[in-house]
């Protein structure tokens, strides 16, 4: 997941994001998951990193996309300040692959940030290695169908 603001910019922000939308209203504003002064910066990031996806992701997005689980998965989509890899709306269920990088320095403080942060708002978060997804990817969709089933 890419940051784009600091930690001190994302605490003054929290108070003025609102919750996620009811699953009624899902889908009928284009930056419902994000405040909309931030959006274009965003989404601008998203597209990049749409067009420069990692193997690991690609090989995922193969099964995720298309409703091929049955419901819908965005890929790199603005919630809250975050670009998480995957995530589907209606269950609000968030898909990360990490790379070897998020285990070094400060990223896994960082990633469980995010997470407690995206939790709040009512995403669940579940994530997989790079290593996972390329060698054992069956499980990795058999994990993401049950967070599905289970939300």
């Amino acid at each position: 997941m890419n940051d784009l603001v600091d930690s001190q910019h994302r605490e003054e922000d929290i108070n003025t994001l609102g919750a996620p939308l009811p699953e009624k209203e899902r889908g009928r504003f284009r930056y419902e998951t994000t405040d909309g002064s931030t959006y274009k910066l965003l989404l601008r990031n998203a597209k990049s990193n749409r067009r420069h996806m990692t193997p690991a992701e690609s090989a995922l997005w193969e099964y995720l996309r298309h409703k091929n689980l049955g419901v819908r998965f965005r890929r790199q989509h603005p919630i809250y300040g975050y670009i998480p890899d995957f995530v589907c709306l209606e269950k609000q269920l968030v898909v990360e692959v990490d790379g070897g990088y998020h285990y070094i320095g400060d990223h896994p403080m960082n990633d469980e940030e995010r997470t407690r942060y995206l939790n709040q708002y009512g995403f669940e978060v579940i994530r997989f290695t790079n290593e996972e997804v390329i060698c054992n990817i069956e499980k990795v969709i058999d994990t993401i169908k049950q967070a599905i089933n289970n939300q």
